[in-house]
């Protein structure tokens, strides 16, 4: 396991987000156990795991465990939870945030933008705003694309056990969905990625969501909910939702994607 070696700084928003050094050399956006936020970090690791098979843009992470030496004697870590583990995902460099690039002529990973779009019906993500995405130049006017930010899939940073089976069943209202739509080629690409969803054995998912360490303070009741919850909306509600979406926002909107 990674050993962190120097505090960076804090981040912005409401995630309790840390930026950190490790002794691999590179930095790591560091989220931390939060009282008001308790459902953070087991959302944040479901959805790198889920996100990962479908072949997402999404920075690699890793549990990960803060040695209460390094808490001591990092003032900016003082008001942070005890728990012994906390989420890592890693720091993708030289990208702005949606919201500070202008203009977006070109997304060079447009075959993974269903899929961004399908992940969060399937999650119920609602927070991928432009804050959300990253956006790294790679040639002139041409961006590579990364989802981060996880936090508030299963409806909530804070769902309790019976919001899981009422997670959102109508269209997202969700601009950023808006803009990357505009640079898929096909829809068939959302089928593609629906069902890619459907293909994940029930007992991998199983797994993932057994992994989830019990200072995040989920229950064995809550983790048996979330994965009926996550097979029975893949197979009734996923579908039904990207038909929506795509009848209601897809096709109306202009393409921008090339073949670059």
């Amino acid at each position: 396991m990674i050993q962190p070696v120097c505090y960076r700084k804090k981040l912005e928003g409401k995630s309790n987000a840390h930026l950190i050094t490790f002794d691999d050399g590179r930095n790591y956006v560091v989220k931390f156990f939060q009282e008001g936020f308790e459902r953070t970090l087991p959302n944040e690791w479901i959805s790198y795991c889920l996100a990962r098979y479908l072949d997402l843009p999404v920075p690699y992470a890793q549990i990960i465990e803060i040695p209460q030496t390094f808490v001591s004697q990092t003032p900016e870590l003082s008001q942070v939870a005890t728990s012994q583990f906390q989420f890592a995902s890693l720091y993708i460099q030289d990208c702005l945030d949606g919201h500070e690039v202008t203009e977006v002529p070109n997304i060079l990973n447009h075959d993974k933008l269903a899929g961004i779009i399908v992940f969060d019906y399937w999650l119920s993500n609602h927070d991928r705003t432009r804050k959300n995405i990253l956006l790294r130049e790679e040639s002139p006017s041409s961006y590579r694309l990364w989802m981060i930010d996880q936090a508030e899939v299963l409806g909530s940073y804070n769902w309790q056990l019976s919001d899981l089976e009422k997670m959102n069943t109508k269209l997202l209202k969700s601009a950023t969905h808006k803009l990357i739509a505009g640079f898929i080629k096909d829809e068939q690409e959302f089928d593609d990625y629906i069902e890619l969803t459907q293909t994940i054995p029930i007992f991998l998912i199983e797994e993932i969501v057994s992994i989830i360490p019990d200072e995040w303070l989920v229950s064995k009741e809550e983790k048996k909910a979330i994965v009926s919850a996550l097979v029975t909306r893949r197979n009734k509600v996923l579908p039904k939702l990207i038909k929506q979406f795509i009848k209601k926002v897809y096709l109306p909107l202009p393409k921008k994607c090339s073949d670059s």
